[in-house]
């Protein structure tokens, strides 16, 4: 039998090629002579450029950037096999994993050194870029990235405006005679599943900030920004609107590579899967299992758990989600997995899960094993 595993990793515990790897020997204690094929994936946030690299055979390459408050931080992005295209996580160099509780402050972060990735892999003499924009902590707009790539942000006075998301309302002009000129024969593509808007109720400061340290004071401040920013945009033609889905995604990164960078918004989730070439592996599968950290209503539309059990629904295959958590409607759930297990065992708090999740996880897939095997008894 075949056995496909393809999750998404367990956000702040365990990435995917290690849930991979954990699961994988669950099967294989209980289904030896299964063939089991493991296949990491993401969605455009964490684990996307490890997913992409183990999937093609590519390489990672590492470049010394700042960091979302300006300090030194080593940053990796991947080329893939085809030594054509580059994979970067803009969370490797402005990302909230990189700063400490006491740290987080819109106002202050930059995604400065997302563009110092951003060139690195143009020095590389790559013109195919995948970007993930997952786990930010930032609300600048791109700004940052935009001054790393040779943008001019001038004030009313024409001095440069300083990084940070507390600065965007100064900006009154840019200037892109600077800016790499390599960036007009690149394709950047976004890998992002968040349609939000870049303003408004549903847009970056407000739906986002208070996730990388905002106040609600912090959250009006950089709404203004963002919409002076917009503004800005709209003035100097580089933008004609924020609607797009995805314009506010990563504090506003979404609208800023597309004014910037003249990128394109595409599905992280099926980018991956592309990449994977998950759809191949599970045509001729027995069965799919995915998982990720925790469940609820927004898996289910269209998030990267339900994405892999649509291409097993296509092929005919049962799939099974192993999740760190179930929420809300749990009915629902079966209707994208034929089954859906949570791998906790009780334990009293979140920390106590986290602790146990690697021995939760193997115990679950033993079991999804055994239950496999029995109904295969009474056929």
């Amino acid at each position: 039998m075949k056995i496909v595993i393809a999750p998404d990793s367990f956000k702040g515990n365990m990435r995917s090629p290690v849930v991979c790897d954990i699961v994988r020997r669950g099967l294989l204690s209980v289904l030896p002579d299964a063939r089991v094929v493991a296949i990491p994936v993401a969605d455009g946030g964490e684990g996307t450029t490890e997913a992409a690299i183990s999937a093609t055979n590519g390489t990672f390459e590492s470049v010394e950037v700042n960091d979302p408050l300006g300090r030194p931080v080593t940053a990796q992005f991947g080329i893939l096999g085809n030594s054509r295209t580059a994979v970067m996580e803009m969370a490797c160099a402005s990302g909230l994993e990189l700063l400490a509780p006491d740290e987080l402050n819109p106002l202050k972060t930059t995604t400065y050194g997302t563009g110092q990735v951003i060139r690195a892999i143009l020095d590389h003499g790559i013109h195919d870029i995948i970007i993930g924009i997952g786990g930010s902590a930032t609300v600048d707009g791109g700004a940052g990235m935009a001054q790393a790539l040779g943008y001019t942000l001038l004030d009313g006075e024409g001095r440069d405006v300083p990084r940070g998301g507390g600065f965007l309302d100064r900006i009154c002009e840019i200037r892109a005679g600077r800016a790499d000129a390599r960036l007009r024969q690149t394709r950047i593509r976004v890998a992002c599943d968040v349609t939000n808007p870049l303003l408004g109720p549903n847009g970056a400061a407000t739906v986002y900030g208070p996730q990388k340290g905002a106040t609600p004071s912090m959250c009006h401040e950089l709404e203004n920004g963002l919409s002076n920013l917009a503004d800005v945009w709209r003035r100097t033609g580089l933008l004609d609107h924020t609607d797009h889905p995805g314009d506010g995604a990563a504090g506003g990164l979404g609208a800023g590579l597309r004014a910037f960078c003249s990128a394109e918004m595409v599905s992280g989730a099926g980018l991956l899967i592309e990449i994977t070439g998950l759809e191949a592996q599970v045509a001729d599968a027995d069965l799919v299992i995915t998982g990720e950290g925790r469940t609820d209503s927004q898996t289910a539309s269209g998030k990267l758990c339900a994405v892999v059990a649509e291409s097993a629904r296509a092929a005919g295959v049962p799939v099974v989600l192993l999740s760190g958590a179930l929420a809300g409607d749990l009915p629902a759930l079966l209707e994208p997995f034929d089954a859906a297990l949570s791998i906790s065992a009780g334990h009293g708090s979140l920390d106590a899960c986290i602790v146990a999740s690697h021995d939760d996880l193997f115990f679950t897939a033993q079991n999804v094993a055994r239950l496999y095997t029995l109904a295969n008894r009474t056929r």
